[in-house]
């Protein structure tokens, strides 16, 4: 269990460079919120959005999720508690008024950059927006 990295995988890695080269500036296995034991693969502050890049196996993928032949009781419940943590780490974000953002593992890192630039440009005008009206 201690060769499992939890950070700076190689999807990540992508995703973040194609991010970064798009000129978006984001904090990388951050805290969203102060009083949440759990982390965001990126994390924009300013305008409140969170990134998770799952790995097939550990968040139960419904396309290449296979269930272990070891010890399979074990590691499947473990599997089951992730995506049980991610469900409430995602309510528990959205109700703080964040967006967060889901991507496998496996889906392309272009698309997956794409997304979230769009979402953080769309966060951050609807932000500017609210500062002139102010």
């Amino acid at each position: 269990m201690q060769a499992i990295r939890n950070r700076d995988t190689k999807p990540e890695w992508l995703i973040r460079r194609l991010v970064h080269a798009k000129g978006l500036r984001y904090r990388v296995a951050a805290k969203p919120l102060p009083g949440l034991r759990r982390t965001a693969d990126m994390v924009f502050r300013p305008v409140k959005v969170a990134v998770f890049i799952d790995g097939c196996y550990w968040h139960g993928c419904p396309e290449h999720y296979v269930p272990p032949k070891t010890n399979p009781g074990y590691w499947s419940e473990k599997v089951a508690r992730n995506m049980a943590r991610d469900r409430d780490t995602d309510q528990r974000l959205e109700e703080a008024g964040w967006t967060v953002l889901r991507f496998w593992e496996h889906e392309p890192s272009a698309d997956c950059a794409a997304r979230i630039a769009t979402e953080v440009e769309k966060r951050r005008a609807v932000r500017h927006e609210i500062q002139e009206k102010s």
